[in-house]
C-alpha cells in the first residue's frame, strides 16, 4: 500500500536484518509484491529497435497508455487467454513504483519519488490492441495480463537503473534480450513527464516498455502464446519470473 512504500517505512524495513526472517516454506505461491495498486500506467514504444520491429516511428514524447490494476497477479501466476484472442503476445520490462506523491517534478528529482523497481510482464493481446478500434488499452488490461515481481528492489539495491539487462524466453527459446540502457526514454524522464499530466500517487505503478523480440516484430510469421507455452523473465538485481499460458477459465 502507498503507506508502506514511504520513505519512512522502507528506512524502518532496512534496519531489519534479513537473516532473522524465517525462509517462505517451499513451494508457497509469491502474489505481486505491491497491493491496493490504484493506477497503472504503461510507456508505449520506449525501446529504439523494438519500435523498428514494430513498424512505428520513434516517438518525440514518451507514449502512455493504461492498464488496469486487476489485471496484475504474481510473478509465477498463471497468464489465461482472453475469450476471442487471437494473437497473444508477451513483453519483459521494468516497473517502478511510486513511493511519494508526484506532481510536476523536475527530472533531476524524479527518482527520489520511487520507492523501488519490480519486473513486469506486459501481456498483450493484438488482435486487441491493434485490430478493435480505439485505445491501445483493449489489448493490455485483461485478466492476469500483469505478472508483477516477484520483488519490490528498493532504489538504494540498483546502482544504475539505466544499465540492467533482460532477457524473456518462450519454452526455452530466447524470444527477448535488451538492456534498459537502450531506452529511448529514461526512467527519470518518463517520471518527470507522467507528473507533467497526472499525479502520481504512493503505490502506482508504471511500467516502462520492452526491448525487442516480441510475437508481434518476428518475419515472416509471429509466433504468438498458445496454451501450455511458459514464459521465463529474467532482468539482472529483479529476480525472475516463470508463467504458463493456460485457456481462459471462469
Amino acid at each position: 500500500t502507498g503507506e508502506t512504500l514511504a520513505p519512512a517505512s522502507i528506512d524502518k524495513l532496512k534496519r531489519i536484518d534479513p537473516a532473522s526472517l524465517p525462509l517462505a516454506p517451499a513451494g508457497v505461491r509469491i502474489g505481486a509484491p505491491v497491493g491496493d495498486v490504484r493506477n497503472f500506467i504503461a510507456v508505449g514504444l520506449n525501446y529504439a529497435d523494438h519500435a523498428k520491429e514494430a513498424g512505428m516511428p520513434i516517438p518525440k514524447e514518451p507514449i502512455l497508455f493504461n492498464k488496469l490494476a486487476n489485471c496484475i497477479v504474481g510473478p509465477n501466476d498463471e497468464v489465461m487467454i482472453p475469450k476471442g484472442s487471437l494473437k497473444l503476445d508477451y513483453e519483459v520490462e521494468i516497473a517502478f513504483v511510486i513511493g511519494t506523491r508526484a506532481r510536476y517534478v523536475a527530472e533531476k528529482d524524479a527518482l527520489s519519488h520511487i520507492a523501488g523497481y519490480c519486473i513486469c510482464n506486459d501481456v498483450s493481446e493484438r488482435h486487441f490492441q491493434a485490430e478493435r478500434g480505439g485505445q491501445w488499452m483493449k489489448g493490455k488490461c485483461a485478466e492476469t495480463f500483469g505478472p508483477l515481481g516477484p520483488w519490490l528492489v528498493t532504489r538504494d539495491e540498483i546502482k544504475n537503473v539505466q544499465n540492467l539487462s533482460m532477457s524473456l524466453d518462450v519454452n526455452g527459446q530466447r524470444r527477448q534480450t535488451g538492456n534498459t540502457e537502450t531506452m529511448i526514454f529514461g526512467i527519470a524522464h518518463c517520471l518527470h513527464y507522467i507528473s507533467q499530466f497526472m499525479v502520481l500517487e504512493a503505490g502506482d505503478v508504471v511500467t516502462t516498455g520492452t526491448p525487442p523480440g516480441v510475437a508481434l516484430g518476428q518475419k515472416p510469421t509471429p509466433t504468438f502464446l498458445k496454451v501450455g507455452d511458459v514464459m521465463h523473465l529474467n532482468i539482472a538485481g529483479l529476480g525472475e519470473q516463470r508463467t504458463k499460458v493456460v485457456e481462459f477459465r471462469a
